[in-house]
């Protein structure tokens, strides 16, 4: 008859529940739990201080996922655990603790069913501790194998979602801000959600600031990382995007005079008393970190690209060596700061006199000349409409001498903006569009791509982020005629607030 003592039945428990890793200190009467965690293939560390024991078995919890276990004697042993117990509640991480008590007359080990239940309520939720009692006659007590229950092992939490609504009110909110910062907190690094993060700043270009335990999520050495002007991003953002971060003691409760006081609080959490927590969230998202930010670029996917997405994904893509002409207003200020040069004399753009329509001119001087070299380079030219409309016609030239020039028309439909379509068709209802139409606007969505295919060249409608991509890598393979990517923007976008704005101030 083959016979299983409480001890073993508790380690065979854990390692079902996949539980790799128990640290404490042992006594009376849980020495067999540890001695039987080791024969069942869990890691045992022998700790000095329960304290301690509690920290390390949390600390796992938060790195694999999985609950730590922390094995304790009753009495003074739980007491000194309580300390770990409240730091995990308060981290949100998922640890199991396992005290020794009194005996108590027990015929059966049906407790052990309770592990299941213990680790999922550490998991699922908010994370945290949970307390185990078993008695310490149950320990050494013995059963017979064929009459224990076998429970399986609890499956990873479900990863929930925020309403839809609440997600595209958002990215309404974000879309309108001047001056955004996403927060990264732990509850992102516990998420697991780094690599839909990393997709979510570099597509949008928003400036994000990790909590000390959310460093690492993304590279504090990310060009959109801001932690080194911490207390200038922080009281300067009008929106934040908490991802799940909490605005306590180390956020400054997020008020004036670290914040803004009219900041407005986009808040993604797990756990719904986070909610409004000492500021009231403008948009409450219940749910799973990474879920939600996934959830945010599938809804993104459906929104017009801005101007720090679509140079985002030219940068990405454009040769080391390329030539690069740049002219337009945000367009040319833009690209500036996030197209690189790698190379000497391989950036023409308005120069000291700020001439707009120079671009095609400068484009084609430097198509004619890589046409001579042995290894000729690239030439991008990257344009705002409005610069395009300078000198559009000289696609013509580039078509008739087949110059393999990449125009990319950044496109919002005006001089540092302009409408929409519907918009433009209600202003012409209004009366006589000379009267009406903003002076910076120019006809929405006009279609310059069909001024190169009119010639012979290339041209692509672009509107999502796939499409840019996949056009511009199409592109970079032609060397036999020019290409036009005529990339339509919100017609709102607009650069980032500027500090020092003496050169381009104006009262729009």
């Amino acid at each position: 008859m083959d016979e299983v003592t409480g001890a073993q039945l508790i380690a065979e428990s854990l390692k079902t529940q996949k539980v790799e890793y128990m640290f404490g200190i042992v006594g009376v009467p849980i020495i067999e739990v540890a001695m039987a965690a080791q024969a069942a293939g869990i890691k045992y560390v022998g700790m000095r201080n329960e304290q301690a024991a509690c920290y390390a078995a949390s600390a796992v919890g938060y790195i694999t996922g999985r609950p730590g276990a922390c094995l304790v004697v009753s009495g003074p042993g739980l007491i000194h655990a309580l300390g770990g117990m409240a730091n995990a509640n308060m981290n949100c991480w998922p640890v199991l603790v396992i005290g020794g008590s009194s005996d108590r007359n027990q015929e059966a080990a049906g407790a052990f069913q309770e592990f299941p239940q213990a680790v999922r309520t550490s998991i699922y939720g908010r994370p945290g501790a949970v307390y185990v009692d078993i008695a310490g006659d149950m320990v050494n007590a013995k059963v017979e194998r064929d009459k224990v229950r076998e429970v399986s092992c609890c499956p990873p939490p479900p990863v929930s979602l925020a309403p839809s609504a609440a997600a595209e009110e958002a990215l309404s909110v974000l879309k309108a801000a001047k001056t955004p910062l996403v927060i990264i907190g732990k509850g992102a690094a516990y998420s697991r959600a780094e690599a839909v993060l990393m997709e979510f700043v570099e597509e949008s270009g928003l400036p994000f600031l990790p909590t000390p335990m959310g460093k690492g999520v993304l590279p504090d050495d990310h060009p959109s990382c801001v932690a080194a002007a911490r207390s200038r991003a922080l009281l300067q953002a009008d929106v934040v995007l908490l991802l799940g971060a909490r605005l306590n003691w180390m956020l400054h409760f997020g008020l004036p005079p670290r914040f803004n006081p009219h900041v407005k609080i986009i808040q993604v959490d797990l756990c719904a008393e986070e909610m409004g927590n000492n500021v009231k969230a403008r948009v409450a998202l219940l749910g799973d970190v990474g879920a939600v930010v996934s959830q945010a670029l599938a809804l993104k996917g459906t929104l017009p690209m801005n101007y720090y997405t679509v140079f985002h994904h030219i940068s990405q893509l454009l040769p080391r060596d390329c030539i690069i002409v740049s002219e337009g207003a945000n367009t040319m200020d833009i690209g500036r700061t996030m197209l690189n040069n790698y190379l000497p004399r391989h950036r023409l753009d308005a120069g000291t006199f700020g001439t707009m329509g120079v671009g095609l001119g400068f484009a084609i001087a430097a198509a004619a000349v890589e046409t001579t070299r042995i290894k000729p380079q690239r030439v991008v030219c990257v344009e705002g409409d409005s610069a395009f409309g300078f000198s559009g016609m000289e696609v013509e030239t580039m078509c008739r001498y087949n110059l393999p020039v990449i125009i990319i028309v950044v496109n919002n439909n005006g001089i540092y903006s302009g409408v929409d379509a519907d918009t433009w068709k209600e202003m012409a209802k209004m009366g006589d569009l000379t009267s009406v139409a903003p002076p910076v606007s120019l006809l929405p969505e006009a279609r310059y791509d069909e001024v190169m295919t009119a010639f012979g060249g290339r041209g692509f409608l672009v509107r999502t982020a796939e499409e840019l991509r996949d056009a511009l890598q199409l592109c970079l393979t032609d060397w036999e005629r020019p290409s036009l990517l005529n990339v339509l923007i919100d017609p709102s976008s607009d650069r980032k607030q500027q500090e020092f704005p003496w050169l381009t101030r104006s009262n729009l």
